[in-house]
């Protein structure tokens, strides 16, 4: 077995990227019934409903589970940091679009993340992932002492040596062409944005611990290319979020089967920070106004109307990550993504 399959307990070094907004337990629980590693992003979910979440994956499947969690930068913005009626106003037309009142403030844009740790730690999954920073050394003795192995996420081979250096036990390098939030945390993501073809094989150079490529791999050529380039697995998300068991909506599903290879862009329009998507109305209405507010306020504004919008199947108001690759994307099932993804390994 390689070195993931014997961290992670797994048959297959593949990963299901984590979801923040959009996972599902089927789909997590597909890929890690599958023989990979199945991730859930917990984004924006408060303890209670982490613990509800691990709990479902783990009546969904008897295998080892991710959950994501994402770190903060520093730069998170409160309510009580900006008056946030500006940006209100400017996406005025969208909230109308959706069917919905322009929102009063919250008291807080996003739970509280040393809360969505303890409860973590309280469900005991097997694997926790990080994104936008490195856990401190508590919550890694935590999640040590408690049999929870620890991925950290890295845009550059600077972020790779300080997550290993902190205890991390592997690292995603996930290149410029993957779909969702550029996770970079050492420098401005619009100044990390390095290709995984270029990023995997200096990340493999420069650190010990097992590396997972991701970005741009959506088939059995991605994945034997990553493993060329040393990594010991892939982790894939657009592919997956194709399917029928992810929780998009049938429109992002579509968007993502008509893609081309230059369609998807860099925006920071739907949530404050640096994202790979499909553009539709809201991403270009807000680039014009040109008012977005900071992480994660924006966040927070926009996802009013993309609840309401995913709720009337409304794609053109709801964010269409995807990645470079999106257009090798055929697949409808989870079981069939993972089965070609499983042909890249070799035999």
């Amino acid at each position: 077995m390689g070195r993931l399959e014997d961290l992670f307990g797994i048959d297959v070094p593949i990963v299901l990227g984590p979801f923040g907004g959009l996972s599902s337990v089927a789909l997590t629980a597909a890929v890690s019934t599958g023989g990979g590693l199945g991730s859930f992003g917990l984004y924006g979910y408060t303890p209670e409903r982490i613990l509800d979440t691990v709990s479902q994956l783990r009546g969904a499947t008897a295998r080892p589970v991710a959950v994501n969690l994402w770190l903060p930068r520093g730069d998170e913005v409160s309510p009580a940091d900006l008056d946030v009626q500006p940006f209100l106003d400017a996406a005025a037309p969208l909230f109308a679009a959706a069917g919905v009142e322009v929102p009063a403030p919250p008291a807080a844009f996003l739970p509280s993340v040393a809360d969505q740790l303890g409860a973590v730690l309280e469900a005991r999954p097997e694997v926790l992932s990080v994104v936008f920073g490195i856990p401190d050394a508590a919550t890694l003795a935590a999640a040590r002492g408690r049999g929870i192995r620890v991925i950290g996420t890295a845009t550059s081979v600077a972020e790779a040596v300080a997550l290993e250096a902190a205890g991390v036990d592997a690292v995603v390098a996930t290149g410029s062409e993957a779909g969702g939030h550029r996770v970079s945390f050492l420098r401005e993501a619009s100044a990390s944005l390095v290709g995984t073809f270029a990023l995997v094989p200096q990340v493999v150079d420069a650190v010990g611990i097992p590396v997972i490529a991701a970005g741009g791999i959506a088939d059995r050529r991605g994945v034997a290319a990553a493993l060329a380039l040393g990594a010991d697995g892939v982790q894939v998300g657009t592919a997956f979020l194709r399917t029928r068991q992810s929780a998009a909506t049938g429109d992002h599903r579509d968007a993502i089967a008509r893609s081309v290879d230059t369609e998807t862009v860099l925006t920071r329009a739907m949530s404050g920070r640096l994202a790979r998507g499909i553009p539709n109305r809201a991403m270009r209405e807000l680039e014009a106004a040109g008012m977005i507010a900071p992480f994660p306020a924006q966040n927070w504004l926009t996802g009013v109307f993309r609840a309401a919008a995913t709720a009337n199947g409304d794609g053109e108001l709801v964010s269409l990550w995807a990645g470079q690759a999106a257009a090798l994307s055929r697949l409808d099932d989870a079981a069939e993504v993972l089965d070609e993804l499983k042909a890249g390994l070799p035999t």
